[in-house]
Formats: structure tokens, sequence, C-alpha cells
């Protein structure tokens, strides 16, 4: 069948929503890609590249390109801070969008950036007030806000929900100290401080961090919290960082605190031995954390061999948050008439065939349907794409 006339909507601009659009416009079918934020790329277009002296196949640079691909494709319609408001799907499902309700969580002189070149527009102004304050703090070619967004219907053939996941809050790990003690920090927040800095410095005062303690299954895998899944990222993601942390400072120290390394990935066997030569592991999860008067920050846990209790001062903590189902997901869900699983992520027909639903027209791309890493996720989504592909019978 021709691919005259054939058009899919992507819901969700990250690295599977990408990716399925990209895959699409292949085949000649015109896409509409949706994503609720002022920029696309995701979390993912925030990582850092973590090569050392090789390659560490880490994703980074393939979302770039990605990104790169789809903002130059003409067969993908971009709609930036746009959400979907409701759907008709008597015959061709029937999509209506309105501007989304997005703010930032935070914005200097009322302007915020994309995290990529390619970001079209690349700067943002969501604080008119501000700006109007200082004009030569607004760079050229930023974009109101308010000027952006989709409202009306379109027509199309069949959706994929590809709206992603959100980051575990660290804060309900109170024992922790995150946001509380300025030299506890996310994985995520690790990565801002490498791009904006180069090198690993305390957000308390600029120092290189030498010695730094990673805390794995931080919201994952935590009966507690109900979170009972491996979010297969972390351990990876952690380990990674580290090694890159150590490339560029062979100086520093790095402990890494864990129940049990998930060993995932081409070649994660090799690569996590070699990081038992560079690093400490510690198999125990700590209880508390304390500020000392320096900034830095005091641990306790027990010691393996004879479980009694050690205190350890490190000048930087790095939490490595889990992957938790997507805030939309459950909106999303009751729009497209599309199942969630028990642990809230979309539930496809079955683990064979993890990208259709049970929902005629409807697929799911990328973490919407359970954790995975960047090159998990784009090969879910090319899975997806196929899958539309057959749907609309297209040869």
């Amino acid at each position: 069948m021709s691919t005259k006339n054939k058009k899919v909507m992507v819901i969700g601009g990250g690295i599977a929503g990408l990716t399925a659009a990209w895959e699409l416009s292949r085949f000649n079918i015109d896409v509409e890609l949706i994503e609720k934020t002022p920029f696309l790329g995701g979390y993912a277009i925030r990582y850092c590249c973590k090569a050392t002296d090789e390659c560490r196949q880490c994703g980074a640079c393939t979302v770039e390109a990605m990104l790169k691909n789809v903002v130059n494709e003409p067969k993908i319609r971009v709609h930036l801070a746009t959400d979907v408001e409701k759907i008709n799907n008597s015959g061709r499902l029937s999509v209506d969008l309105k501007k989304s309700s997005y703010k930032p969580d935070s914005a200097t002189e009322g302007v915020i950036r994309g995290y990529s070149k390619n970001n079209s527009p690349l700067h943002v102004i969501v604080d008119k007030e501000k700006c109007e304050e200082n004009p030569d703090a607004v760079p050229e070619g930023a974009v109101e806000l308010d000027t952006m967004g989709f409202s009306g219907k379109l027509d199309v053939d069949a959706v994929i929900l590809a709206s992603g996941f959100k980051p575990f809050d660290a804060e309900q790990k109170g024992t922790y100290g995150y946001e509380k003690f300025p030299n506890v920090v996310t994985g995520m927040d690790l990565e801002l401080i490498i791009r904006e800095n180069a090198t690993v410095v305390r957000p308390s005062d600029g120092k290189t961090a030498q010695k730094i303690a990673f805390i794995q299954c931080v919201g994952s895998r935590d009966e507690s919290l109900g979170n009972l899944w491996c979010s297969q990222v972390c351990c990876p993601y952690a380990l990674r960082m580290a090694e890159r942390i150590k490339h560029k400072n062979a100086d520093a120290e790095i402990t890494v605190f864990y129940m049990d390394i998930q060993n995932v990935g081409k070649d994660y066997a090799g690569f996590y031995e070699k990081c038992k030569t560079e690093f400490r592991f510690v198999r125990n999860i700590p209880v508390d954390v304390f500020p000392m008067e320096n900034d830095s920050l005091s641990m306790r846990y027990m010691n393996e061999e004879d479980g009694l209790c050690i205190n350890e001062e490190f000048d930087l903590l790095v939490l490595s948050v889990g992957i938790m189902p997507g805030p939309d997901n459950s909106n999303l869900s009751d729009l497209f008439d599309v199942v969630l699983n028990e642990d809230g992520f979309f539930a496809g027909i079955d683990k064979l065939n993890s990208t259709s639903t049970l929902k005629d027209g409807i697929f799911l791309a990328g973490t919407v349907a359970g954790p995975k890493d960047i090159a998990a996720s784009m090969a879910h989504a090319g899975q997806a794409a196929s899958e539309v592909i057959k749907h609309l019978g297209v040869s």
C-alpha cells in the first residue's frame, strides 16, 4: 500500500519519540511529533559523553545525532509546548491538542536554554518582566513561551506513546539529605555539573571533589516505597560516570555502595571487572548522612565482615536515582484507553510484542513501557515503528 496521506502521531520528544518519528519518516510517512516542553531531547539529551580513552557506548552522541536528524526532516512536523487534550477513535484517530501548561523549574534572567545546539528554538523566554528589566541578557532569537504550542485537531492513522519517564524524587529518601546538604546530588545533577565545569566540583564551594560515593538503587527495588522493579540503567550509568571521573582525575577516590550490580549491556562483564580494580565496592546501602563543618558528608553504614557501624567522610555523594513511570501515564491511559501494569508503566500485548497494545492503532515506545537505557529505548522505538508500518499496510 502507498504511504500517500498516511500520518502518525508520536507523543513525546525524548530519544524514543525521536527515533520512532525518524524511522517512520524513512518510509515516507508524515509524522506529527508532540512534545509538552519547549525542547526536544527529553532527559537523554542532557547526558554528557562518558568516553575515557575509548567510547563507553553511553549513547549521549546518538541522542544528539538523532535530534539533528529529526529537526532537519521535512516529513516530521514538531509541535513543542503542546499537550494532548482528547481523542476520538471512530474511524481515523482524531486528536485534540492544546498549548501545554509547562512551567520550568528555574530560569536565569527569565530565559531557559535547550541542552543541545540542535534545539530549535535554543532559548525560550519564560518571564517577560525579567527580560524587560534586562533586555541585553536576552539571547538573539529567543522565543516567548506564550507564543509556542499548538491548539487544534489532527487526524492520524496511528499513535505512538513515547512520553518517557520521570526520575525518582531523591527527597523521598530523606535520610540522604538531598536538597538539604549541597554536596548530595543525583546522577542527573552530576551530568550538569560536568557539562558546566568539565570536571566534578562540589556545589557548595566549587572545589574539585576528591572522595566521591555513589549510592545505587535509590528509589528502585525499595519495598518501603513499593517500587520493586530494577531500573536497569543505574549500575552501568554510575560505573561509566565513575570511570570518566577517574580518567580525568587519577587521584579521585570512588566508592560504590550497592545491593547487587546488574550485569546488563554488551561487554558489561569485562567492564565491571575492570571497574573493580579502580573503585571500591561496598555491598551495603548506607542508612544515614550527616553534614560536616566543611560541607563534607559523613555516612554511616555496616561493615560487611563484622556487621559493625562505620562512619566515613566524603566530599560528594551521588544518588543513582531510578526510573519512575511518567507523570502523564495515568492521563494518557485514560485518554487512549490503554492499560497500565501494576507498576504504572504501559502494558504491551506480551513480552514478545511489547510495543503493541490491545487498543487498535495505539503503540508504545521506550520507557513508557518500563525502564530502559538509551540503546534499548531506541531499539524499542524502532520495533514500534515497524509495528505501525505493518498496521498501516505500508510496503
